[in-house]
């Protein structure tokens, strides 16, 4: 690899919305069109005091933060010398899972993804996608990763980390099979949670504010995180990766030293792990910086991130445009500089296969017509 030509920063986690929902009518079938302009995924979520984007990223010519490539494409990408942004959704379109209504959770689905092709892939080579599928009906995101999976500019699988149940268990296991096979990773992502079909935000019932509910996000995380591993989600699939997005990372040393301990007592129940529990997390799932704790003391950050390497684990994430955004050159100041490498991009690059800068002579992605007709 030329390492005058290799991404230096790579953003995770970037969001994507519509101008209106009628941008989506051309890639939906009709018989959903009246519901979609009416209702959209209805689901009604917690009300946060300082809105969910940031006032400086509206587009100047109208649409809502992230509804603008252009705008976008100046605004983050280019005045912060991103080389490539991975486009991951709105929570809203990541709730498709959670609608009573599998057909319309599907059709959703679909229709997003043709829309991101057309609308984002098509105008910067600088945008990745990550395709959505409805993770309730495994057989149609299956169909759904086999159609999108050879897209070049489609790097990642996405859903909710809102779910009807946890995500190591058999039910999920033929998505798993069909990501790994097309070599491509399955990322989750919060704002879902406790709305429609899904259980509470917590284990314990329903927090009362956005604040509250915002603080205990990464609880959702750490039992995902043990149910994919104690299910043997990565034994049986040895290369899918899994990308927790927005969820934190100082949590890891916990979760993992408790599952160490307690895998050496009660190993005969779960016979199919051949490792501890903790070498699966290392080598199967990666994490995202924000919104990335931040301690008194920023030492302190520094020694969770070294204790149990999370640095080899986690990618930068902005989160753009989101009102806790965080800015590259500031978020990863507290960590040493070959920690900050491998997180800006390194990491990125390797999850990826992003191994080159977006070059001038380079072409722009195809269509999704031009990549049907190959």
């Amino acid at each position: 690899m030329d390492s005058d030509n290799q991404p230096q920063l790579i953003d995770t986690d970037v969001h994507i919305s519509m101008k209106e929902l009628s941008d989506l009518i051309p890639f939906l079938p009709k018989v959903w069109h009246e519901q979609w302009l009416a209702k959209g995924i209805a689901f009604s979520g917690y009300y946060s005091s300082v809105g969910v984007t940031r006032k400086d990223a509206d587009p100047p010519n109208g649409g809502g933060p992230g509804s603008d490539p252009q705008y976008l494409l100046e605004h983050h990408i280019e005045k912060n010398h991103i080389d490539y942004a991975i486009l991951t959704g709105s929570a809203n379109i990541l709730g498709v899972s959670l609608h009573p209504d599998l057909d319309y959770g599907n059709a959703l689905a679909t229709a997003y993804n043709d829309w991101m092709v057309e609308t984002w892939l098509k105008h910067s080579p600088k945008y990745k996608g990550s395709m959505v599928i409805n993770p309730s009906d495994p057989e149609a995101a299956v169909k759904e990763i086999e159609r999108m999976a050879n897209h070049p500019e489609i790097v990642q699988v996405i859903m909710s980390s809102a779910s009807r149940t946890l995500y190591g268990q058999r039910f999920y296991h033929p998505i798993y099979e069909a990501a790994e096979h097309y070599g491509l990773p399955i990322a989750i992502h919060p704002g879902a949670e406790g709305r429609s079909v899904s259980g509470p935000p917590t284990p314990s019932g329903y927090p009362s504010r956005y604040f509250e509910y915002h603080n205990i996000i990464p609880a959702t995380y750490m039992a995902h995180v043990n149910s994919l591993v104690t299910e043997g989600v990565f034994e049986k699939y040895p290369n899918f990766n899994f990308v927790a997005l927005e969820g934190g990372v100082s949590w890891l040393p916990h979760l993992m030293w408790r599952m160490d301990k307690n895998y050496k007592g009660l190993r005969d129940s779960v016979p199919w792990l051949k490792k501890l529990p903790s070498e699966y997390i290392k080598k199967n799932i990666r994490f995202s910086t924000q919104p990335i704790e931040e301690p008194e003391n920023p030492q302190h950050l520094k020694q969770i991130f070294e204790m149990v390497g999370a640095g080899d684990m986690t990618m930068y994430s902005s989160d753009y445009p989101h009102w806790d955004y965080d800015n590259p050159s500031m978020v990863l100041a507290p960590l040493p500089r070959y920690m900050r490498e491998k997180i800006k991009a390194k990491n990125a690059i390797e999850l990826y296969q992003l191994n080159e800068k977006v070059r001038k002579a380079d072409q722009l992605p195809l269509s999704m017509g031009e990549m049907n007709n190959d």
